[in-house]
């Protein structure tokens, strides 16, 4: 039995102390790893926090030395780095990425990209990431932040400032694509629907070739001349 109240009351606050960072470190999620929950669904690192082992350049066997690893994080330094793209294609998927775009700067993820074309977006769907505030690609609704752009426009409940880290996920299961970011849904299309190919007709790439047309390809990320960081890359096939 402890006698001294000031002893006993010391200690009570000294275990509360310690479980609490108890408590705190094992629910902590570290960065570009994956939980054992995760590893048991079949979710797979993209990006391990250390290397870019599983991304080259668009047509080219490596990638350039402007796409870094700083800090947990894979960065596009500065332009001249090229698009950049999975070494493996995928067809059905579930895809999480955290993105963080530099002042007044423009970037994108793209889906179902392949290599035929002259470039990574000949042919694939790019989920925008732009600075919505500042860049001057931003006056249509469809070209804002976790939109499919130039065709489905992503509220703005779902927007956060240049230089805060956002959240994007991209479902894609048998043509069916839906989209969140910050997990507000920006996007819920069919590819290949009446729906979509009428928002296709309105837009850019109603006269592109093979547009959204594969069943299979590459993850995709763009060099728009601006730096841009990812961080916590994971996909599941589906």
């Amino acid at each position: 039995m402890i006698k001294n109240k000031k002893t006993f009351t010391a200690r009570l606050l000294q275990t509360a102390i310690v479980l609490v960072t108890l408590s705190s470190a094992t629910a902590c999620t570290h960065d570009n790893t994956l939980s054992e929950a995760e590893k048991s669904q079949g979710w797979e690192l993209l990006f391990n926090g250390k290397d870019m082992s599983q991304w080259r350049n668009f047509k080219k066997p490596d990638i350039s030395d402007k796409w870094q690893v700083n800090n947990g994080e894979m960065q596009l330094t500065g332009k001249g780095g090229g698009d950049i793209l999975t070494k493996e294609t995928y067809e059905s998927f579930d895809l999480t990425l955290d993105w963080k775009i530099s002042i007044a700067g423009n970037s994108g993820i793209f889906i179902m990209a392949d290599e035929i074309g002259k470039k990574i977006y000949s042919h694939a769907v790019e989920v925008q990431i732009i600075d919505n505030e500042r860049h001057a690609d931003t006056k249509v609704a469809s070209h804002l932040s976790g939109s499919i752009y130039d065709i489905t426009a992503s509220p703005k409940a779902s927007h956060k400032p240049a230089g805060e880290w956002n959240s994007i996920r991209i479902l894609l299961k048998d043509k069916m694509l839906k989209v969140w970011q910050n997990n507000i849904v920006t996007a819920d299309v069919t590819i290949g629907s009446e729906q979509w190919n009428t928002l296709v007709g309105k837009s850019k790439f109603k006269d592109w070739q093979g547009f959204a047309l594969n069943d299979i390809g590459h993850i995709g990320l763009q060099d728009h001349r601006d730096p841009v960081a990812f961080k916590n890359i994971k996909i599941k096939k589906l």
